[in-house]
């Protein structure tokens, strides 16, 4: 009785042959093992559109369908069919390395099962099992390799990215493929935007790092605008500190803290108001020239009212241009004095500073 063999070239002699060759046969047979477990073949597929039909080699090594990994190697200049036999049963560590923009197809000799094609622009692997789950359809299943390839499209899942470079005008695209976010290229930045989701009840933030102190631009295109989304409120709200203390002495108003300073407890004797940025920052490093502020202090007089008698900007003494035209001498007795102070920076250090004292009562 003769040999035979599998669909992979590999020999299964029968009772009693192969007398005194028995050993070089099975040493053949472990060599093509070696090949179908972990080997390795190039195959040139280069030229027009065309089929390469890889083959088997019955009883010996070197067979193209035969390793584990195939590269698709050369210059194709129109789209490529690459085909195994319908009874192979295996899977195989695919890479298309061939040149030019038209695509591999890889698949059963015939029938209408499935198949794997590497698109025109895909240069690169994939896994596959060639099942020869049927006489006549058989299917080629493609598998998740978990790797992502320079050349080719991959939907990532759970996959941590730690630094990803994105060239110059490279953007994120939506899942339409059209432009989401698009990223531009500063030399040597320093600065860049900081993403900050948030637990319940509280409000993601967008915000700048980088040096100590850094702005953060929101800059429409053209005559563009920047709009608000329509929430509950309409206007901007601004943080107002609301605290039970007297007005007496120095007073000193951050405005990184707050734009609205509301003393409830009744002033105890005239005061200074120094406006500065906070306790480690000044009001002229946190503006530029040509912007201004508006804050307002609120100070509560009973029978024995005190005032505002004097003002300083970052412990500079300053003075005002009151609100019809001369500075206040005294509070208002059993009221509310609310102090309005609109600061402009005309220079370094130097500023303007408009101020009025109404009385609420």
């Amino acid at each position: 009785m003769a040999s035979t063999y599998t669909p992979l070239g590999v020999e299964l002699q029968a009772t009693g042959e192969n007398a005194g060759t028995w050993g070089t046969k099975t040493n053949t047979n472990l060599q093509i093992f070696e090949q179908i477990v972990g080997g390795f073949s190039a195959q040139s597929i280069a030229g027009g559109a065309q089929t390469t039909a890889l083959s088997v080699s019955d009883g010996s090594t070197g067979a193209v369908l035969s390793p584990r990994m195939i590269e698709f190697t050369g210059s194709i200049t129109g789209n490529q069919i690459v085909t195994i036999p319908l009874d192979v049963q295996t899977f195989y560590y695919l890479r298309n390395s061939t040149s030019g923009a038209y695509t591999v197809q890889f698949k059963y000799t015939s029938g209408s099962g499935d198949s794997l094609t590497f698109s025109a622009t895909d240069k690169g692997d994939a896994v596959v099992f060639a099942t020869a789950n049927d006489g006549t359809n058989p299917d080629i299943y493609t598998l998740p390799n978990g790797n992502v390839t320079t050349g080719g499209t991959q939907t990532l899942t759970n996959k941590t990215l730690t630094a990803p470079k994105i060239a110059d005008a490279g953007f994120i695209a939506d899942a339409n493929g059209l432009e989401q976010i698009i990223f531009q290229t500063t030399s040597s930045a320093v600065n860049e935007l900081e993403v900050t989701n948030a637990a319940t009840g509280n409000g993601p933030i967008l915000g700048s790092s980088g040096e100590t102190n850094v702005d953060l631009n929101i800059t429409p295109k053209g005559t563009g605008r920047v709009v608000l989304g329509a929430g509950a409120i309409q206007n901007l709200t601004e943080k107002a500190t609301i605290s039970a203390t007297a007005a007496t002495g120095t007073i000193n108003y951050d405005v990184r803290t707050q734009a609205v300073l509301y003393f409830t407890s009744a002033a105890t004797g005239n005061f200074t108001v120094n406006i500065r940025g906070d306790g480690s920052t000044t009001l002229n490093n946190i503006m530029d020239t040509g912007e201004s502020i508006t804050v307002a202090f609120l100070v509560t007089c009973t029978g024995s009212p005190y005032y505002n008698n004097a003002f300083t900007i970052d412990g500079v003494s300053k003075t005002p241009e009151w609100q019809g035209g001369a500075a206040p001498s005294a509070g208002n007795a059993n009221s509310i004095d609310a102090y309005v102070y609109t600061i402009f920076k005309t220079g370094d250090a130097a500023f303007t500073t408009l101020a009025s004292q109404t009385q609420f009562a």
